[in-house]
């Protein structure tokens, strides 16, 4: 599947509600029927601004209709995919599309977007550097280890004219060898998504994914570069694909669509720069 089209599969699944197919099956097998009677629910959180964000817009949305819902802090973003299908939790907000799917077809699952979120942009900081000015030869510069996030990263550095590369079909297969050109020899390295912001200190420039740019306490306006992202790369609501039309689901969907919640997003200064859904108004 092409990069082109994999956003074109996310829009229709996000609009239909319909699942992102994995292959094999699940190490750890879940019940295939749908929940459909559900009222607690628990969803399952990264570390970002997504559970905030959820407790301040979503979780009273959803209390007042009759749910119950539980947060879960999870740290890792496979055992996150795999507690959903195992029915240890019900939802996960951490992810996007791209790597949903990655997850999907390494875990043998089948989660499925339900609906897009507002979404916190990939940015380029300086850490021993302070402006894009001062790139010199050999400069120290990090990016995210896991493919599709390291592929944003070469997106930023490739907009700020520091490298090219060969554009991939598909994002969960870049790595550092698709660069064709890096005239400043830059030293790039990919390391642990959580560790760039405390690792920033000791290199010249890092691309820091979104949440870890807000749970690390960074502020946007001292952002070297801040991505055009892409649909794909902007995150979502993943369920079980067989869960995705049962009616506590669909709740989650209605409120994070919904004019109460949009009001909460405009109204907190913390969200403004952020990739916003394209239904929201």
């Amino acid at each position: 599947m092409s990069f082109a089209r994999t956003a074109a599969a996310f829009l229709a699944a996000t609009a239909l509600a319909v699942s992102l197919t994995a292959c094999g099956a699940s190490s750890s097998p879940a019940s295939t029927e749908a929940s459909t009677d559900k009222t607690d629910i628990k969803i399952g959180f990264n570390p970002g601004p997504y559970k905030e964000m959820f407790e301040g817009g979503i979780q009273p949305i959803l209390e007042s209709e009759g749910y119950t819902v539980e947060p879960v802090d999870f740290t890792d973003g496979i055992v996150v995919n795999v507690a959903v299908n195992t029915g240890e939790i019900d939802a996960n907000i951490m992810q996007h599309p791209v790597y949903l799917s990655f997850v999907n077809a390494k875990e043998g699952i089948d989660n499925a977007p339900l609906v897009q979120i507002p979404t916190p942009r990939m940015g380029l900081f300086g850490g021993k550097k302070e402006s894009l000015a001062e790139v010199a030869d050999g400069s120290t510069v990090t990016v995210p280890n896991s493919p599709s996030n390291l592929y944003r990263g070469l997106l930023i550095l490739r907009d700020v004219g520091w490298i090219d590369f060969a554009d991939v079909d598909d994002p969960n297969t870049a790595d550092l060898s698709i660069i064709t050109s890096n005239p400043k020899n830059l030293n790039i390295t990919p390391i642990d998504n959580a560790q760039q912001v405390p690792a920033l200190q000791d290199v010249d420039f890092a691309t820091i994914q979104g949440n870890f740019i807000v749970s690390g306490g960074l502020n946007y306006d001292d952002a070297l570069a801040v991505e055009n992202q892409p649909v794909q790369f902007s995150n979502v609501v993943a369920v079980r694909s067989v869960d995705v039309d049962t009616p506590w689901a669909q709740a989650i969907k209605s409120a994070y669509e919904s004019q109460e919640f949009i009001d909460y997003i405009k109204a907190n200064p913390q969200y403004s720069g952020y990739q916003l859904p394209a239904w929201f108004q």
